[in-house]
Formats: structure tokens, sequence, C-alpha cells
């Protein structure tokens, strides 16, 4: 998918204060960048923001952390939590790729929605569901691992489940189709919307780990 420039986006990125500019700096102690003991919870790959801004109005027991790497799509997230107050989100500028160089042993909960599905075999281990990035999440969390996933794209759903079981994963819930099996307490992203419209059934998995 081809990214439009949006004209003055790393102005309005570098001036928010939802942004954090210098997330290494802060690695295992985003606690106190909270300021507060409360769980944190990321999600890799945001995109316009619309799933984790809606997480944080309705469970401000919560810290959310937002991820994205182009500057055209975080920028819509910013735009959406203007004039809002929401102490309980940040965002950050970044791949994926360097998670590791972030967080430490501190992270409650991972959403990975509707991330890229990378179709070809040979760039099988850029799929953030990969073992490639399972093991880089080992050291995020802070107790036990939790995961939950969504997309509506089948081999990457049954590549998913496999990478994450074959990992030692264990599956606390599954769907199929989540507005077939009307799933409570849903929250969507853009995406879903988009694909839910379509016809397409929208896949669900969540997974948790022994720390």
């Amino acid at each position: 998918m081809r990214l439009r420039n949006v004209k003055g986006a790393s102005e309005k990125i570098e001036n928010s204060n939802y942004m954090i500019l210098d997330p290494s700096s802060w690695k295992g102690n985003f606690a106190r960048k909270f300021g507060n003991s409360n769980p944190i919870h990321i999600e890799i790959g945001m995109g316009k923001g619309s799933f984790l801004i809606e997480m944080a109005k309705r469970y401000p027991e919560i810290n959310f952390i937002g991820i994205e790497k182009f500057d055209s799509v975080l920028v819509r997230a910013l735009e959406k939590v203007e004039g809002e107050e929401l102490p309980n989100l940040f965002f950050i500028r970044m791949d994926a790729d360097k998670i590791e160089e972030v967080f430490e042993k501190e992270i409650n909960t991972i959403y990975l929605n509707f991330s890229d599905p990378w179709p070809k075999k040979r760039h099988a281990n850029r799929r953030l569901t990969s073992q490639n990035f399972l093991k880089k999440y080992d050291s995020l969390f802070q107790k036990d691992k939790r995961i939950l996933m969504k997309t509506d794209n089948r081999h990457l759903f049954e590549f998913s489940i496999k990478e994450l079981t074959d990992y030692g994963y264990r599956i606390v819930d599954l769907c199929l189709d989540i507005y077939q099996e009307e799933l409570e307490n849903n929250v969507p992203t853009e995406y879903e919307k988009k694909f839910h419209e379509k016809g397409f059934p929208i896949y669900r998995v969540e997974v948790w780990k022994e720390k």
C-alpha cells in the first residue's frame, strides 16, 4: 500500500504531548513516564490509532502505548486525540524490529491488529507473529506473556497459530469470525471496520505463556 505524505506531519509529531520522542531513554522505566504502576499494554503497528484511543478511554486503569513507524499514519492518530485528555496514552514512532531497544520487563499485553501479512514465503520472518519477533517480545514482558491478535488474513492467522503454539503459547480464546460469534467488548480498528463491511471474516486469537 502506498502511503501519501502528509504536509507538516513531522512537525506535528515533534510537538505533540502524546509522543515519546526518546523512547530508549525510558527503557525499563515507563511506569515513571506514566506516573503510576498500572499495567502497560502496547499495540505494535497501531495505524491511525482508533483502537488504542478507544481502549485508553474505556480503561483508564491501564496504560497504553501505540507504536507506528510511518509519519503519515501516526499523524492521523494525533489528530484524533487533539483536545482529549488521556494521561494513560502515549505514542512512539519506531520500527517494530527495534522493540527490544525500548522496553524491558514492563509490558503486560501486546496487541497485533491487522499486521502486514508479508505474503511471500521469503518474508515470513518479517511477520509480527513469527518466532523471530516472538523471541524479541520475551524480554518485554513483566510477568506472564499475553498477546492478542486480529486479522482478516486467513493465511497469516494460520501461520500465527502455528508459530505461537510452537513457541509455547497456550490458546486462551480463538474466534474464526468475531462478528458471527458476537464477541463482547470488541473495539474495532479502521481496517477491521472496512473489511467487516466488505463481508470478510475477522479472526482473533488470545494467547498466554507463563513467564
